[in-house]
Parts: C-alpha cells; structure tokens; sequence
C-alpha cells in the first residue's frame, strides 16, 4: 500500500537500478577517466628550498581552506624533487599563473627533473618570498607563500595544508585554467603514421608508439600514468 501511495504522487519516478548497474548494462565504463579533465582547474607553479637548493614544478591542484586564519591545501606527486623538498623544509610557495603563460614555461618546470636542470633559469635570484621561497615574476599573477601545518599521504600524492604567510598580486591577467592551457598554450601533437598504433598523453601530448600500453607505463614527460593517455590509429 505504502509503494503504491509512493508511486502515485506527481514527479516520482521508480528506480530501475542505480546508475552503476545501468553503465554497465549500456557498456558505459562506471568510472570515465575524461570526466575529470572537465572540473574547472587552475594550473600554478609550486616552488620550494632545501638546503640552499631551489626547485620547482607544475601543480593543478590548490584550494583555500579556510579563512581565520587563511589556510590552502595542495597535492603534489610524490614523484616530484618538489615533494621532497617541502616534506624536509615546510615551506612552498606558488606562482598563479596567467593566461600569457607560454608552452615553454610549461615544459620547463613540468616535463624536466630538478635534478639535473636548472628550472629557474633567467628568472631573477631576489624575488623571493618571505619565507625564502623563489617565486616567477613573468606570466603569474598572483604569488602566495605557505607553513605547512598539516600533510595526508594519499599513495601516489601528498596532500599538503598550511597557513598563508604572504599574499600578494602581481597584474589583473586572468588565470590560466586546464581548458585554457589545452585549447590554447599546448599545441597539437605530431601523430604516428597512419598505419602504426600508438597512444597519446592527454596531459601533454606525448605519443608512445606501439600496439599496447603497459598498464604501468608512466609518461616520460609529465609522470602521468596509463589513464591518461588514449589510444590513436
């Protein structure tokens, strides 16, 4: 009696089975990878010092948390010398960056290792925030410098929290986004042969020629994994 009383009201609509099962029984995949590149990124270069050393790296993910006192959080692949320099010093800063922002800055601090290249090349040495953190003065337009108060391991990716120490704008430019960078700043990769397979990284367009991907294959340039590349040919 309940259902049926349920049933008859203006609007309802009666379940059938939950969207997983219905992804399944249209042959959707239940997780689209895709359907995350469509969240409203922004795309910053995050800077740190340890031991005298700078360093830095692109990140796509940054959020204020609070407000009293200011807090952000970002995430940054363990894989980066970036990661390593925070977790000894526990300090960051990052570069918003803008719209004017050219690939080769991109390739610079996102597809090199700190390792063995100096990221900071041609930008100033004294532009530094008050924690001593390098900071890029072309293509950004905002600068915020962090005290990490707080770190989650989440495997791949360390979350880090902290508490603003200086904030500061350097020009009205609008920020760069992920749709931006790839409509705009990246530019078209040069496909294999039409009668070789390969796979292309969506993330910065490198191509991987060969008939399958390794599921553990990991892009040479930006470190990003086997999901985010999709098949050509």
């Amino acid at each position: 009696m309940a259902e049926a009383l349920i049933e008859s009201l203006p609007g309802f609509a009666k379940k059938t089975g939950d969207s997983k099962d219905k992804a399944i029984e249209t042959g959707t995949p239940a997780i689209d990878m895709s359907t995350i590149h469509k969240l409203s990124y922004g795309l910053f270069v995050l800077t740190a010092n340890d031991g005298g050393k700078d360093n830095g790296c692109i990140i796509n993910t940054v959020m204020q948390i609070t407000e009293t006192p200011l807090a952000i959080t970002i995430a940054v692949n363990k894989a980066n010398k970036t990661h390593d320099m925070i977790i000894n010093s526990g300090l960051f800063a990052v570069s918003i960056l803008s719209e004017s922002a050219p690939f080769g800055l991109f390739e610079q601090f996102g597809f090199h290792s700190g390792s063995d290249t100096d990221k900071f090349a041609g930008y100033p040495d004294e532009a530094r925030t008050n924690n001593g953190i390098r900071y890029l003065t072309d293509n950004v337009n905002c600068v915020i410098s962090v005290k990490v108060t707080e770190t989650c391991d989440y495997g791949t990716h360390i979350m880090f929290i902290g508490d603003v120490t200086q904030a500061f704008s350097l020009s009205d430019e609008p920020s760069v986004t992920y749709k931006y960078y790839f409509d705009n700043i990246k530019p078209k990769p040069k496909l294999p042969p039409e009668n070789k397979a390969g796979y292309i990284c969506k993330i910065c367009a490198f191509v991987y020629e060969g008939d399958i991907l390794p599921d553990d294959y990991i892009c040479p340039l930006c470190k990003h994994g086997a999901s985010d590349f999709e098949r050509i040919n």
